[in-house]
């Protein structure tokens, strides 16, 4: 039995350090914990709080399991009190009832208080002028323009460290998911729409992005390059393109849109409001849907579409009192 006994013990010993081991070999991988601008910084706090609240609950519930299954077990000689006729303890209820009930109520408010400061199309407060980049879903690619720059490039692209970028995001085939996980969370890249993601890298480095959706047989291959730099190297690097790459025309385009991976690509300009025609191209009458906002030409859209509706049914009535 003391055998059996010890034999027990060191398999679940074993089994600890494998987990251990296992755990320490996987954090550095995690990088979602590792944040490197404000964005990833507070949902990285988010999930830390909202984990250490639930661990309130989960490790006194998780010991007392072990501690009773222990000290209640069938054995010979034991000291256990016994109880059949045990069945309520108004103490009891109220500590597994309370706790619970707090930790709930705090975790809700942080979690709303955590959702509204995290709205995607939020700009990010900064004296400095935000950077606008463009970003289209390929089969199996990205596409980046650079409006203000006039450049565009393929699955990679060069911020300024500690500036807004505002990411508009649409989808020129199938729904994607886009993702850069040490900047900030997931927004969805869909066909019809321009979605708004801002985003700021706190300081230099080389940062790993990808597409977090199932888009078919190279799906895998849609990852992407980012690169935090300083202003002064960022306006260099667009100085370099414009120089040295060629331009990017609608018939080249055409050829990118095609599905097929890419290797990374650079491009000293391309065809006016591409990205605008794309998103055009997927939308109901031509409207372009932008998250959180509401142009002026979808107002006048808007007011051309009423027109025309009282003008049909004004002809409708005359028509009806002619008829008459």
């Amino acid at each position: 039995m003391n055998l059996k006994k010890g034999l027990r013990w060191i398999g679940l010993f074993s089994m600890l350090m494998v987990l251990l081991v296992v755990a320490t070999g996987c954090t550095e991988n995690i990088i979602i914990l590792d944040p490197k601008g404000p964005i990833a910084a507070q949902q990285r706090d988010l999930m830390v709080i909202a984990t250490i609240l639930v661990l309130i609950i989960i490790i006194p519930v998780l010991l007392l399991t072990v501690f009773i299954v222990w000290r209640y077990r069938d054995k010979k000689g034991s000291k256990a009190k016994y109880a059949p006729n045990w069945a309520h303890s108004t103490s009891l209820e109220l500590i597994w009832w309370s706790i619970p009930v707090v930790i709930i109520i705090i975790l809700g408010a942080v979690t709303v208080k955590y959702t509204y400061a995290l709205e995607p199309s939020k700009p990010i407060e900064s004296e400095k002028e935000e950077l606008v980049i463009q970003v289209t879903s390929l089969d199996w690619k990205w596409l980046f323009q650079y409006p203000d720059q006039d450049i565009a490039t393929i699955n990679h692209i060069v911020i300024p460290e500690d500036v807004p970028v505002r990411f508009e995001i649409t989808a020129d085939g199938p729904m994607n998911s886009f993702w850069i996980p040490q900047l900030g969370g997931q927004m969805y890249a869909m066909s019809g729409m321009a979605m708004v993601l801002y985003l700021e890298a706190d300081e230099s480095g080389n940062y790993w992005g990808s597409g977090a959706n199932f888009t078919g047989r190279d799906f895998a291959k849609m990852y992407f390059d980012v690169k935090a730099t300083s202003e002064e190297e960022f306006d260099k690097w667009v100085d370099e393109i414009k120089t040295s790459q060629p331009k990017l025309t609608q018939d080249g385009y055409e050829q990118i849109r095609l599905p097929a991976a890419s290797e990374q690509m650079q491009f000293s300009a391309f065809p006016d409001q591409l990205f605008e025609n794309t998103v055009n191209k997927y939308a109901a009458s031509h409207r372009h849907h932008m998250a959180g906002s509401s142009s002026d030409s979808d107002k006048q859209h808007d007011d051309q579409l009423n027109e025309q509706h009282e003008a049909s049914e004004s002809n409708e009535t005359d028509a009806t009192h002619s008829g008459h």
